[in-house]
């Protein structure tokens, strides 16, 4: 079962967002912009992260493991985080040792910049590689399931946890649209045959604009 989280805002978005639009997935998949991808001059560095946007000590890796812990941590001097309980998704699997989780951008830097980002500004690929005014943007999961997961699209990989695939072509499909990223042909593909076997559910989400 699709379950789409929807509205948690835990910092500022650094681009000014639009009102909030609701599709539900099957037409968010069918209205997804096709273009063809193009990796090159195409660099991590260029997107700035983890920053600690609202300077309150946590950078964005530790506000997204405080946000999603199934079991508050501690919070420390210089945002030390003792304790604590998380969920990864991706492969049903339950860690209370941080150490064991990476912090996952739902669609990865490199796939974002194949489809649209080597055109944006450094501010808002900054932007969009810290982006915690969207839950679905960013999660944490297994560091070794992440890292199988690389810069992989979903024609390419899935998560291992099948019941939890409709889950994240959701949020694939979200953060696609949040930031008016296109995919290509080989990705729209299981897109719209995972959509159409997963519960039509509606999505709502806030583009930036």
């Amino acid at each position: 079962m699709l379950v789409v989280l929807v509205g948690l805002m835990w910092s500022t978005v650094l681009v000014a967002p639009a009102q909030a639009e609701t599709v539900t997935l099957r037409s968010a998949v069918a209205g997804l912009a096709v273009a063809e991808e193009n990796r090159l001059g195409y660099d991590r560095d260029l997107f700035p992260h983890w920053v600690d946007e609202d300077r309150d000590g946590c950078h964005t890796r530790r506000e997204v493991l405080i946000a999603e812990a199934t079991s508050s941590p501690v919070v420390g001097p210089r945002c030390t985080l003792v304790g604590g309980q998380w969920y990864s998704y991706y492969d049903n699997a339950t860690w209370s040792d941080q150490a064991d989780l990476d912090i996952d951008h739902v669609v990865a830097l490199a796939e974002a910049w194949d489809s649209g980002a080597s055109g944006w500004t450094t501010a808002r690929r900054r932007a969009f590689a810290n982006d915690l005014g969207d839950e679905r943007s960013l999660v944490a999961v297994t560091d070794n399931v992440n890292q199988a997961k690389g810069d992989e699209d979903p024609a390419t990989w899935m998560p291992p946890y099948e019941p939890a695939r409709c889950r994240f072509i959701g949020e694939w499909v979200t953060v696609k649209l949040r930031w008016r990223l296109t995919v290509d042909p080989s990705e729209k593909a299981p897109l719209t045959t995972g959509a159409d076997n997963c519960p039509d559910v509606t999505i709502t989400f806030t583009p930036v604009t």
